[in-house]
């Protein structure tokens, strides 16, 4: 059977990206809150917060239409391909398997279609709010040019929050390299499971169906033809675990020195506001850092269905097509049976992650812009404060960002 080339369609990918968009999208709401409040006095640039958070409630709305796609896509995969997978197995007819993939074929292209879509969506939305800020910066200058050099007080603000700014900096090379390291030790760790499963006919089978790493690592632990490679693989997993460990605390660490710059440039932003200035829009590029989150994890997600279209097309052609089967279909019949129900478990914990996801657009397409309906021109100036505390405090609630998944791979035992 021609298996050796499904074992390396594996995809990295996990069902657990739900975990890094929660706290992203949670952020971008109120940080458009945050430069409302800063900006909202000035009528124009109110009118420029208000338009990019409302294109961002719009695309979070297709976003949930997009997950709830993926949603009904992983059921068909679970409650049709599979069962009419198992029972062409069970009647040993490979014609009619390939007539199902081919059906399957038609989801995985069309899922691909739409998601294609949100991510230019996506880069096309990051670019209008990056314009934002550019607005914001030209009319600020102007009205600068009016302004006397800002006093004492603002200057030593600046110089405290330069400080800050250097340590997150400082934060953010040591999780670049900690990156690199992470990026070396998933390449080492899907090298050595290619090496494994290229020896092994039932796990190339189990691959060709379920494309999580951690879903199959105990099979693949099971495969390994020598102790080496299992010592190999599992120093390989205990690397790279506490890689991941190391991550998360830097983007921890990273979070609260972030937040103490928040704090810092609202000051900074008061003190400037107070002499009828304009303040930087400090929080717009970090609604730019939240957008590039999303759109990088549902870039992967795209990767992660083409990848999957691929695994499909090679159980066609190189499994159900071919001849080897048809002659060993019988002696691998158990083999391919269990296959599919381990696989129906890793798509249906796939199905609940984008089920989650679709709820996180949801309500923050819903709930979380509430805000615009009110101008900040109205609001008192203890209004204004107990608004601004608000906002703060539900900023310090928010998890920090776990692992990214366009950059790391969770711990592969899950």
């Amino acid at each position: 059977m021609a298996d050796t080339q499904l074992a390396v369609a594996v995809s990295p990918f996990s069902p657990a990206f739900v975990h890094e968009l929660t706290p992203a999208a949670q952020k971008i709401a109120l940080l458009y809150y945050l430069s409302y409040l800063c900006l909202g006095k000035f009528s124009s640039l109110e009118r420029t917060i208000r338009s990019r958070a409302v294109e961002t409630q719009t695309l979070f709305g297709y976003s949930d239409a997009t997950m709830m796609k993926c949603v009904l896509t992983s059921d068909n995969l679970v409650n049709t391909l599979f069962p009419m997978l198992v029972k062409t197995v069970e009647k040993n007819k490979p014609i009619m398997a390939v007539k199902f993939l081919g059906k399957a074929q038609v989801w995985i292209k069309d899922i691909i279609t739409d998601v294609e879509e949100i991510v230019k969506r996506y880069d096309l939305h990051n670019k209008d709010v990056a314009s934002a800020a550019s607005d914001v910066y030209q009319e600020k200058e102007e009205t600068d040019k009016k302004i006397t050099e800002q006093d004492k007080e603002l200057r030593g603000i600046k110089e405290a929050l330069a400080s800050m700014i250097q340590l997150r900096d400082n934060k953010t090379a040591e999780l670049a390299e900690i990156e690199e390291q992470i990026n070396s030790k998933n390449h080492e760790i899907q090298e050595l499971v290619a090496t494994v499963t290229k020896s092994s006919k039932d796990l190339g089978i189990v691959a060709a169906v379920i494309p999580f790493i951690g879903a199959i690592i105990k099979s693949i632990y099971d495969a390994a033809k020598s102790p080496e490679q299992v010592a190999q693989l599992k120093a390989l997993e205990a690397q790279l675990n506490i890689l991941i460990a190391e991550k998360s605390d830097l983007k921890q660490k990273q979070w609260q020195i972030q937040l103490k710059i928040l704090d810092q440039q609202m000051l900074a932003a008061r003190a400037s506001f107070e002499r009828k200035s304009i303040p930087d829009p400090i929080y717009l590029p970090e609604v730019q850092k939240s957008l590039t989150i999303i759109r990088s994890i549902l870039g992967e997600l795209l990767n992660f269905w083409k990848k999957v279209n691929n695994l499909l097309v090679s159980l066609e052609q190189k499994t159900f097509a071919g001849e080897d089967l048809i002659e060993d279909l019988e002696t691998f019949k158990d083999e391919f049976l269990e296959s599919i129900q381990t696989a129906k478990k890793a798509w249906i914990t796939f199905a609940a992650g984008c089920q989650k996801a679709s709820v996180i657009f949801k309500l923050q397409n819903k709930d979380a812009y509430k805000f615009l309906e009110v101008s900040p021109s109205s609001l008192s100036k203890e209004e204004w404060q107990i608004q601004y505390q608000s906002v703060k405090k539900q900023l310090e609630e928010i998890d920090a960002p776990q692992n990214v998944t366009s950059s790391a791979t969770p711990a592969i035992s899950e």
